[in-house]
């Protein structure tokens, strides 16, 4: 099953009782996991009916425990398993728990199990367990173009964007396959658009070129040299100056993107000496500070999208200061 096969599910009212959300693209398993847990939860208390299970320390009896559970004032509660450790063995080993826990739940259950895992092997008895009516959900990033463009434009209707022709190939051809940069810059475009305007070519390209406007080399060279305060005291002035969070974000994430591009070795398309400066600043990081990076910068954007109460202004105060560090 696909993450746009999944949706299509949802919007008809079709829950299944156990998901496997398994790939390396972690923005298609959050939004999955996240679609999941606003069909089963919605209009019964939270708090009583969500269980988030660590992978790490969970064993099979916890999570036939939580699975076992029944819903308080709900027709559904929610079990999320996170990234499952499978190393140990024996009858209180966790693949042998979700291997148990969907068989209990294929023959009747008033509990949805969530599972998420970057990796899995296939052959394994709990991926296995994944059959009809459960399901294994593909969350791996779009490989080709004519994906990454089918992405984008499902991106934009989801978000009532409309594109003119050319729009989303200009935009795919200088983000790539990178969802969550892919997602934030059509944000950008639109934003530069304006409220309800279709985002054409020159939109995308003024939106990409901005990661060049000083304000925002200023704030990356605080950050990529360690001056916390420095880069605070940047981030405070753009504020101030009535930048949207959600655009700055953007910015941040489209030239750290570009960094770990140059970092790795990848050709930078653009003006020669732009080029430079980002070549220069990538030096500055290793590849994994830049993974680290963008991850900080993807959590972020969950923050500005609603996941959590921490105002805009203080989630992006706390990433600058994550950072630098």
């Amino acid at each position: 099953m696909t993450p746009a096969e999944l949706e299509r599910e949802i919007k008809v009212g079709k829950l299944r009782p156990a998901y496997l959300l398994a790939g390396s693209e972690a923005l298609l398993r959050d939004d999955a996991s996240r679609a999941i847990s606003e069909a089963v939860l919605a209009g019964g208390p939270r708090d009583f009916n969500f269980d988030r299970l660590d992978g790490v320390r969970c064993t099979g009896a916890e999570l036939l425990d939580a699975v076992r559970s029944l819903p308080v004032l709900a027709e559904r509660r929610l079990v999320v398993l996170r990234e499952p450790e499978l190393k140990s063995r024996g009858p209180k080993a966790l693949a042998e728990g979700i291997a148990a826990a969907v068989e209990e739940l294929l023959e009747a259950s008033s509990t949805v199990l969530v599972v998420t895992a970057a990796t899995v092997d296939k052959r394994s008895k709990w991926v296995r367990a994944f059959r009809e009516p459960a399901a294994v959900v593909a969350c791996d990033p779009p490989r080709g173009d004519r994906a990454t463009l089918a992405f984008l434009r499902q991106e934009a209707k989801r978000r009532r964007i409309t594109l003119r022709a050319g729009a989303a190939e200009a935009l795919a051809e200088a983000v790539g396959p990178q969802l969550l940069m892919l997602r934030q810059e059509l944000e950008k475009a639109a934003l530069h658009a304006g409220p309800g305007l279709p985002v054409g070519r020159h939109d995308v390209e003024a939106v990409v070129s901005q990661m060049a406007d000083e304000p925002i080399w200023d704030l990356t060279d605080a950050i990529g040299e360690g001056r916390t305060s420095d880069g605070l005291a940047i981030l405070g002035r753009l504020l101030g100056s009535g930048a949207p969070p959600p655009l700055l974000l953007g910015s941040l994430a489209s030239h750290f993107r570009r960094l770990a591009r140059s970092r790795c070795g990848a050709s930078l398309g653009g003006h020669r000496g732009v080029v430079e400066r980002l070549e220069s600043q990538a030096q500055r990081y290793t590849r994994a500070r830049l993974l680290a990076c963008l991850q900080a910068i993807h959590e972020t954007d969950e923050v500005l999208k609603g996941q959590g109460s921490l105002p805009a202004d203080l989630a992006l105060e706390r990433l600058v200061i994550g950072l630098a560090r």
